[in-house]
């Protein structure tokens, strides 16, 4: 009898799915006991059983009712989920479980909850744009910590998060413990939240300084978005020991092709280089060859330099400094392709014929050496022959260079026959001075020498993917989904309000897009044809599964030539490095590891990307914080039953005609047309439409720039 007894136990397993199946089944909330008793639980199983279905309660997917009951939260029209609270007040819960609508959370009904935190609400209302409900039960707090502006009182100091979305004051007991801090950017550790959410008690971790200093203001950037920008002891200690040269036990098993004249082309203030280009032509072809920072060769799959660049995901952007993925030891020195240093290398050589088309490519492992760095206005000017003096000094590039031309002009040409898509949107550049002040806002050159460095690395990045591709080898893929068919219906309805005459495709392709882009240029209402197809697109994600890039037509595509910058490039590097000879049996990485990575890492591109964006607003908003009264040429961008978004043409910053500004009419907002229309005068303004402008006001806390209408240039 015991020794079927042991049998018995030994055969019983418990899991997630079990107990989640069982309340699916049961119908009705149950006990613990009778959990327990259903599951046909051995005695000595009955806490681990008990623990599980706790667990299950702390992620959500089962709750705790009164009575000591056990329900499945989607049973009960209950949704757990991620807290995301709008600057306004309101906020969504988005759900756990992919293919549920958000749910709408009115404020009085956040029962508590900030942006954020883990949260279970009830669904109380479906309406017709979609669930709505109330937070019962905050899961988990997720805010820690919080980055804001000090305000110092007699017993009492308050933080005010920098973060719009966090509705809450931090209050700081003893503030004079911290000295003279009144009005400087702090981090704040929580301590405990009111009943309420509307306060929280915390101490001060970390004084920033003065939120004026450009400095500061990337530190509070770095802080909002939890952006790491420390590497672990582990890391810098394996750092320390990089070589600073490459080494002979490095060059076995790698071709030599130091004598090739590469160069690096980048801007005037890069410090890393990880790709370098060279274009021979012959009797009957281009050939390509593209050398690449072989970063996997010093940071090995687990190590401590690749956990701490995975837990960043890429580098980030700032206009004063940079947030590297690798330590320095490697992004500007071991692995930055400079200018007469032997330097490690995957060089990707493509050949084409003189139509663009690839006619082979091949891959290997190599040992190069840059010959030149140079710049994009310096090649742009060769390219000119705006200097004999700088054509004679650089005559043995200068061939090069009108055969990179070449290629590169036919390469635009094959990709626009595909259908690629080419959005001609200017970008701002801050330049900043000598000591680190703002000194302007200038639009960001794109030459024909940005064109052929961009061309080149899209065939580069094609060409490892089919490679891959073509062997069924697991690895990550820059994808680019289709937008959304209900996006597109909105964007015909907007471009017919300006009058055109246009209907909605039956399949939506990139060359469908392309027309509306031809069809706008040189037109009044080409930057916001841009801009308004611009925003129907998905964002491109890192995925295993080849869905192909919708913007680039390209069937296709991953991400290759930036190892120092992007992660999922350091992946790709390791995936084609080990699949050169022959398919591994043993794959670099599964499909499993590849799909939570593809994830994680679309997320921190993300969260950097509106880091970056952010930076660039608060600089923007302290730039035209002195102009107050001057008069600016614009363009209107947008139209809410508030106000007109206007976009300035000479400095690329938007800002905001406020409905209560515009005093010679009463205005009516018309959604259908995306118009505002006067009720007297009949004025209408409209998007695309060219405004000047006077600047009424600067909000820096909330970065807000109003401006008021002085003549508009119909």
């Amino acid at each position: 009898m015991r020794k079927n007894k042991r049998t018995k136990n030994k055969k019983f397993k418990i899991s997630k799915e079990l107990v989640l199946n069982l309340l699916k089944e049961a119908g009705h909330p149950l006990f613990m006991r009778e959990i327990v008793h259903l599951l046909h639980t051995p005695p000595e199983m009955k806490q681990t059983v008990k623990r599980l279905v706790k667990e299950l309660v702390s992620k959500g997917h089962v709750i705790l009712l009164k009575g000591n009951r056990y329900g499945l939260t989607r049973q009960m029209k209950l949704v757990t989920g991620a807290l995301i609270v709008h600057p306004d007040g309101f906020g969504f819960v988005q759900p756990d479980e992919s293919g549920q609508p958000d749910v709408f959370i009115p404020p009085r009904k956040l029962k508590g909850a900030v942006h954020g935190d883990l949260v279970t609400a009830r669904i109380e209302r479906d309406s017709p744009k979609g669930p709505e409900g109330a937070v019962i039960r905050i899961i988990e707090r997720k805010l820690k910590q919080v980055v804001g502006i000090f305000h110092t009182g007699r017993n009492l100091g308050v933080v005010i998060p920098e973060n719009e979305r966090l509705n809450i004051e931090v209050l700081i007991p003893n503030p004079r413990k911290y000295g003279e801090i009144d009005g400087k950017a702090v981090v704040a550790r929580i301590l405990h939240f009111s009943r309420t959410g509307a306060t929280a008690e915390g101490e001060i971790v970390e004084v920033l300084g003065d939120p004026d200093d450009i400095k500061v203001q990337s530190k509070i950037v770095m802080n909002k978005y939890q952006l790491p920008h420390k590497f672990s002891k582990p890391a810098s200690g394996q750092a320390l020991s990089m070589p600073d040269q490459v080494r002979k036990q490095d060059l076995p098993g790698r071709k030599d092709i130091r004598d090739l004249p590469l160069v690096t082309i980048d801007g005037e203030d890069a410090r890393d280089f990880d790709d370098a280009v060279h274009v021979k032509k012959t009797a009957k072809s281009y050939i390509l060859t593209v050398a690449i920072a072989d970063v996997s060769h010093y940071v090995e799959k687990n190590a401590p330099i690749d956990i701490d660049a995975l837990e960043r995901g890429t580098s980030v952007y700032f206009p004063d400094r940079v947030i590297p993925m690798l330590p320095e030891k490697l992004s500007n020195g071991i692995c930055s392709l400079v200018p007469d240093q032997d330097r490690l290398a995957m060089v990707a050589r493509i050949q084409f014929d003189h139509s663009g088309n690839v006619r082979k490519s091949t891959f290997c492992k190599a040992v190069i050496k840059s010959h030149y760095r140079f710049t994009y206005k310096k090649v742009q000017a060769l390219l000119d022959g705006e200097s004999k003096n700088q054509a004679e000094k650089y005559r043995h590039f200068l061939k090069i260079f009108k055969w990179m031309e070449e290629l590169a002009n036919l390469l635009i040409e094959r990709r626009r026959d595909r259908g690629s898509i080419d959005f001609d949107l200017p970008e701002s550049e801050i330049i900043l001075g000598l000591t680190g002040e703002l000194e302007s806002i200038v639009h960001r050159e794109r030459s024909m020498a940005h064109r052929i460095v961009e061309e080149f690395m899209i065939a580069a990045n094609e060409a490892v993917a089919r490679f891959l591709s073509d062997r069924s080898i697991p690895v990550l893929y820059r994808i680019h989904e289709p937008p959304e068919r209900e996006k597109i219906d909105d964007l015909v309805a907007f471009l017919n309000s300006l009058g055109h005459n246009i209907k909605a495709p039956k399949k939506i392709t990139p060359f469908w897009c392309q027309k509306i882009l031809r069809m706008a240029e040189g037109r009044p209402e080409e930057y916001i044809v841009n801009s308004m197809l611009l925003r129907t697109m998905n964002q491109a994600v890192y995925s295993p599964e080849n869905k192909g890039h919708f913007g680039l037509a390209s069937p296709t595509y991953l991400h290759f030539t930036s190892p120092i910058r992007r992660y999922p490039d350091l992946v790709v590097h390791r995936v084609l490095k080990g699949n050169l000879r022959r398919v591994r049996k043993r794959p670099v990485y599964v499909t499993e590891e590849l799909s939570a990575m593809g994830q994680d890492l679309s997320k921190k591109e993300r969260n950097a990307m509106e880091a970056e964006r952010e930076m660039l607003d608060r600089l923007k908003v302290r730039y035209m914080e002195d102009k107050i009264g001057q008069v600016f040429h614009g363009v209107i961008s947008s139209i809410t039953s508030f106000g007109i978004f206007v976009e300035l043409k000479e400095i690329l910053i938007s800002g905001l005609v406020r409905l209560v500004d515009m005093a010679d009419d009463y205005y009516e907002f018309d959604s259908s047309m995306h118009i505002l229309r006067g009720r007297k005068t009949g004025n209408v303004y409209r998007l695309g439409q060219p405004v000047t402008l006077r600047l009424l006001s600067v909000d820096k806390a909330r970065r807000h720039i109003n401006f008021e209408i002085i003549q508009d240039e119909k």
